[in-house]
Formats: C-alpha cells, sequence, structure tokens
C-alpha cells in the first residue's frame, strides 16, 4: 500500500512540480507584467486577494472579504518587496511567469504555498471603506 500512497502523492505533486518556472522575474519585468492592472490571487486554489498595481510603484491590496491597504513595491536583488500603511515591516517576494499567470513565493518559505494570478483586469479595485453603512 505504502508504494501505491507514494506513487499517488508523486503523481499528484509532479505536476505543480512542472509548473513551477525556471527563472524569477526581473524589478523591469514584473513592473511591465503587472502595472495598470488589477489581479486576483489565488493559494491552493482558493481565493487569496486582489492588488492593484498603480504608476510609481505605487499598490492597493485586499484579502478577500477586507479593507484595502494602500502601499508600495520595491526591488531587492529578484525579489519584490511589499510595505504597507498598517504594515511597514517588508514583505517579498519572488515572482516567475508559469506561463497561466504570475506565481509569488514568498521569500525565505520554499515550502510554502506559492501564490497564483488566476484573472487580471484593467479595472480599479472596489474597495469599501470602514464603517460604511453604520
Amino acid at each position: 500500500m505504502r508504494p501505491f500512497l507514494a506513487l499517488l502523492g508523486a503523481l499528484i505533486a509532479a505536476p505543480l512540480l512542472a509548473a513551477e518556472p525556471g527563472q524569477p522575474l526581473s524589478p523591469e519585468e514584473f513592473d511591465a507584467a503587472t502595472m495598470g492592472k488589477t489581479l486576483y490571487y489565488n493559494s491552493a486554489g482558493q481565493p487569496y486577494g486582489v492588488e492593484q498595481y498603480l504608476p510609481g510603484r505605487k499598490v492597493i491590496w485586499a484579502f478577500l472579504g477586507d479593507d484595502c491597504r494602500k502601499g508600495e513595491w520595491y526591488p531587492d536583488g529578484n525579489d519584490i518587496c511589499f510595505v504597507y500603511e498598517d504594515r511597514p515591516e517588508p514583505q517579498c517576494w519572488t515572482f516567475y511567469d508559469s506561463g497561466s499567470g504570475l506565481l509569488a513565493r514568498f521569500r525565505g518559505d520554499p515550502a510554502s504555498l506559492p501564490l497564483i494570478a488566476v484573472e487580471e483586469s484593467g479595472e480599479s479595485m472596489a474597495c469599501m471603506g470602514p464603517d460604511v453603512g453604520v
């Protein structure tokens, strides 16, 4: 039974490993791939969040169902680091072109599940303000 489970695990993991791209996007490639777009990210097949990429390396991020947070990004080698108005400590990611959308891996945690951009829009994000309707 164990060899079967090992084979089954390998078959399940193979598409994920095959989807892992080779070289990280450079900061210039990342900027070109995101500028003026709103990207919707999934993790493990589940909706995760949305980010709008604005001129001057400005961003607006929201976990799905949460308030929007303004921030900015900057390059750190081939990583892209984000800082937000409510969270000044940098969150750095390595971005790849997976062929089916951007794939992002959190720096320093290679075993974590990647974020995958599953939808792209040229529209602005719909941000809800705090205490709306109160």
